[in-house]
């Protein structure tokens, strides 16, 4: 799908944003300019595998150190890995560094499996890629959950645990 149709997607089912175009940003150290732009939570999305080959996309704060041990248990799942750069394009139609969870629309047979940090979800803004990563859109939490219901991907909402500093 396009950027132009996901615009329009999110427009037909009443989701108000704000975009920022800006110069490609590929981490979330190189994105701390637009961070001071852009009020409110900003993300970092996790594109991960399985060992049963499930995909998942976990969207977190961008402070969040993630502990992928311990997130494994709570989403059920014995082990879980970063994805390969292939997967990413094949399932999502990104590359690395764009990963975004408003790609959702992309996976019409739902193969990704989207979680969403908790304190995204009730955030009033939150600051994501509109599949690429030249620009920054804002949305509120509920709003981001309800275009990811919409298209089939209902997010498993949950507290991240996160690795000791």
């Amino acid at each position: 799908m396009s950027e132009a149709q996901l615009y329009a997607d999110l427009a037909a089912i009443g989701i108000v944003w704000t975009t920022l175009d800006h110069a490609a940003v590929f981490t979330v150290e190189e994105s701390a300019a637009i961070h001071a732009a852009l009020p409110g939570a900003h993300s970092k999305n996790l594109f991960l595998k399985d060992s049963g080959g499930a995909f998942w996309l976990v969207t977190v704060d961008h402070a969040t150190r993630v502990d992928l041990k311990a997130l494994a248990p709570v989403i059920g799942v014995k082990k879980l890995s970063f994805g390969k750069a292939e997967d990413l394009a094949a399932l999502l139609g990104l590359m690395p560094g764009a990963v975004t969870p408003l790609a959702a629309i992309n996976d019409t047979q739902g193969r990704v499996r989207v979680v969403l940090d908790a304190r995204l979800a009730t955030a009033g803004a939150v600051h994501v890629h509109p599949l690429r990563n030249t620009a920054t859109i804002g949305l509120s939490g509920a709003d981001l959950v309800a275009a990811l219901r919409h298209w089939g991907h209902a997010p498993l909402i949950i507290a991240i645990p996160e690795r000791a500093a």
